[in-house]
């Protein structure tokens, strides 16, 4: 039971913090280290696994969007080029912080969280205070170098830390894309995204993988995703609808500050966690 309650939990931190700018590789990474006593290499590899259940909340959601890729070329085009891109910037990135975190004795993870928390501060207050914004809509408005942009920005949440919704919300309201359609983009990227890192883990971290499966049972893993899968339909529901709203600033200074001070928090206690415990 305790096992099964562990799972759930896990769950709930990746289904909540994958679409939010905190970082739920690192929000997953603290978790099962706290959990499990899972080691810092295989908490990561954990925490990209855990996103099949976050891609089933994005399908689930976008399943109109999904099916709209085969007549909307825009739509389609902005998806492949972000996901090139993000290929492009992100394989890279991940073999390097996976090499890094099997050796780390006190991984930076916390430093990436507190620059984006401020950056997500600054962005919420220049909404609040701006006379005037610079608007370039929404996807119709874009164009290819938006898209560029959008895609390594994506690349670069490989690193541990880096929110990869934090990273491409707040590129887009920099450029100026429209809350609620910079939140709408970002997710659809992230089930391209998604399926690649998920790829990738499995082709790199076997070994890390099969250590997370005999730490959490496959049974507490099947229900750790279905947790993550469930709650992130609902947090994907509300940010959507909060971000419609005339008080999205509320929301980036509210975010921002959440990312900081965990930041802060996980810059402390990195040094407590385990790298390389062979629980297998």
């Amino acid at each position: 039971m305790v096992n099964i309650l562990f799972s759930i939990i896990l769950g709930l931190v990746q289904g909540i913090s994958e679409w939010l700018p905190i970082s739920s590789k690192t929000q997953v990474l603290f978790a099962s280290f706290l959990l499990f006593g899972l080691p810092i290499s295989a908490g990561y590899a954990f925490g990209l696994f855990l996103e099949i259940g976050s891609l089933g909340s994005a399908i689930t959601y976008f399943r109109r969007d999904i099916v709209a890729l085969f007549h909307d070329r825009k739509l389609f085009t902005y998806l492949l080029v972000v996901t090139i891109f993000t290929a492009i910037v992100g394989a890279p990135l991940f073999y390097i912080t996976d090499q890094y975190l099997a050796n780390a004795r006190s991984p930076l993870i916390g430093v990436p969280m507190v620059a984006l928390g401020l950056s997500l501060i600054g962005i919420g207050l220049y909404i609040r205070y701006a006379r005037s914004l610079p608007r370039i809509g929404g996807l119709e408005q874009m164009k290819l170098k938006h898209y560029i942009i959008v895609g390594i920005a994506q690349g670069v949440a490989a690193l541990p830390g880096v929110s990869r919704s934090g990273m491409t919300v707040s590129t887009m309201l920099i450029m100026g894309v429209k809350q609620d359609q910079a939140f709408r983009l970002s997710y659809l990227a992230y089930i391209p995204a998604s399926l690649g890192a998920f790829g990738v883990s499995v082709l790199l971290q076997r070994h890390q993988i099969a250590t997370d499966i005999n730490a959490v049972t496959p049974t507490g893993l099947v229900i750790a995703i279905v947790a993550a899968a469930l709650i992130g339909i609902v947090t994907i529901s509300y940010l959507l609808k909060f971000a419609k709203s005339k008080n999205i600033w509320k929301l980036d200074i509210v975010l921002g500050l959440i990312a900081l001070i965990l930041g802060i928090i996980f810059s402390l206690f990195a040094h407590l966690l385990p790298t390389n415990v062979n629980l297998s």
